[in-house]
């Protein structure tokens, strides 16, 4: 019988990062899942850490792959869960309980096409730093991501049959694009008004920073429309401010 979940975590070179992550779905209350590593040919000890886990319902993989969007889509192409959830190196469920809380939602509204919640920012430290950023709304349609990735992909827990692959061509922001095809195709989506994820805040590159908005910006031109993409990005600016002082502030915090 297939599982409720395929918790899916790509790693290359993560032996830093990883054990909380192994840990934290280990510790799951819900053991309805499959557990998929997508390795990308490691040079350090990440394969040997995944499989001294002991987590029993395991399967790791690891060879060469053309990048975190390619390597998410060998692990869709060999995951047999109802449901996808993408969990990096160095993030981890809320709780012990937060799958279960997960799969009862699941169950109570009649398999929805999208499961979401919210997420926290924590450090190396697993100590919360921030909320994100952005929050998930209580009513999540299609139209919602036109103000942006909204839901964390960790987050946003999708039904693996209405899951299209990730687009090749976006090398930063291609699950901006996917989750966007997965509302497309999603008939319900349901809210659980808590966190269920915590994000290690390792923070990015300015140059793949600006090249995601770029990306991110034709995506969203290519689904709500040029003078769509244009307003709201005007609109980004004052938000984008704003959030570079309040992650100054809890790093001072720190």
């Amino acid at each position: 019988m297939a599982p409720l979940f395929s918790i899916i975590t790509v790693t290359y070179n993560a032996e830093s990062t990883l054990p909380p992550t192994l840990k934290s779905v280990k510790e799951q209350t819900c053991s309805d899942y499959e557990y998929l590593i997508m390795d990308g040919a490691s040079k350090d000890s990440t394969v040997q850490l995944a499989r001294e886990s002991g987590i029993a319902n395991i399967r790791i993989t690891s060879e060469p792959d053309a990048g975190l969007y390619d390597a998410m889509n060998k692990a869709m192409d060999i995951a047999t869960g109802k449901y996808l959830i993408f969990l990096n190196a160095g993030d981890t469920f809320h709780t012990r309980d937060t799958l279960q809380t997960i799969a009862d939602t699941i169950k109570d509204n009649n398999y929805p096409g999208i499961v979401y919640g919210q997420t926290q920012l924590v450090n190396a430290d697993r100590r919360r730093i921030a909320d994100r950023h952005l929050s998930a709304p209580e009513h999540l349609t299609y139209r919602s991501f036109a103000d942006g990735m909204l839901v964390c992909h960790q987050a946003f827990i999708a039904l693996a049959r209405i899951a299209p692959s990730y687009n090749l061509q976006y090398r930063f922001s291609a699950d901006y694009d996917w989750c966007i095809q997965c509302l497309q195709h999603s008939r319900k989506n349901v809210y659980i008004p808590a966190t269920i994820i915590d994000y290690l805040n390792e923070g990015v590159t300015t140059s793949n920073h600006k090249a995601s908005l770029i990306e991110r910006f034709n995506i969203m031109r290519y689904y709500y429309g040029n003078f769509t993409a244009v307003m709201k990005h005007m609109k980004f600016i004052p938000r984008f401010i704003a959030r570079k002082r309040h992650m100054k502030k809890c790093s001072v915090k720190e």
